[in-house]
């Protein structure tokens, strides 16, 4: 509570081709899925429109913007990080950032660690891995993008044994069970990051995603982190 007024978050995951938008209002209050292929412009702000009046909240009741920073589906991080500047720096409000591959691993709960993916096309994953046991999120391998030999090897180097979810483990599963033998695969409710997770993760770690200067901040694309070797050679 802030005062005699309760707390309202709004957040907004666009990462994914299943985008999503929830309200936070005493805990989660309403979660919608867009299933938008590319249309996340278009579809966006109606969610936006819908949850709020679902919930009888007004734009300027809304104490924090959280959003997914990615990375993923360049248009739709690019989007939802303009959406949540744009709404931070109008209204005022506090913005907060987590990215898209963390709100996966918080989507499966306290299971130990989570290798959460993303497919980047060409054999590339966009991947990072948490372990959320304790509450909080620790990050045991920082999001980045790899090709997926190269991803598992060095999930070996660093003796992690984590579950694998998100769309990128249901598009590589052999190429995972190959490399770990009884590899766990969370099942394909868990692939996509979810607006609710977010929310969640403001309530546990506010630190973690608070964004200090709303119009100087960038959502992390993080395609060229761990692919330079391609590039030299072109």
């Amino acid at each position: 509570m802030t005062g005699d007024r309760p707390e309202i978050w709004l957040a907004v995951e666009t990462a994914t081709p299943t985008g999503s938008v929830a309200v936070w209002r005493d805990g989660l209050a309403v979660e919608t899925t867009l299933r938008i292929q590319g249309a996340h412009s278009q579809s966006v702000m109606p969610a936006i429109d819908q949850a709020l009046n679902a919930t009888e909240v007004q734009p300027h009741e809304v104490s924090a913007f959280v959003v997914g920073s990615g990375p993923g589906s360049f248009t739709g991080v690019r989007i939802g990080a303009s959406i949540a500047k744009g709404w931070a720096m109008a209204q005022g409000t506090p913005l907060f950032a987590y990215s898209s591959l963390l709100a996966v691993a918080a989507g499966c709960g306290p299971c130990g660690p989570v290798c959460a993916m993303f497919d980047a096309r060409r054999g590339e994953v966009y991947a990072a891995c948490y372990d959320l046991t304790a509450g909080e999120p620790r990050e045991l391998l920082a999001p980045g993008a790899w090709r997926i030999d190269d991803l598992l090897a060095e999930l070996a180097r660093l003796h992690l044994r984590p579950a694998f979810a998100g769309e990128g483990a249901l598009v590589y599963g052999e190429a995972i069970s190959a490399a770990f033998e009884a590899a766990t695969l969370l099942p394909q409710h868990m692939a996509v990051p979810r607006a609710g997770s977010l929310l969640w993760l403001r309530s546990v770690a506010p630190e973690l995603g608070r964004v200090a200067e709303p119009q100087g901040w960038e959502p992390a694309y993080v395609r060229d982190w761990k692919v330079p070797e391609e590039k030299k050679q072109r």
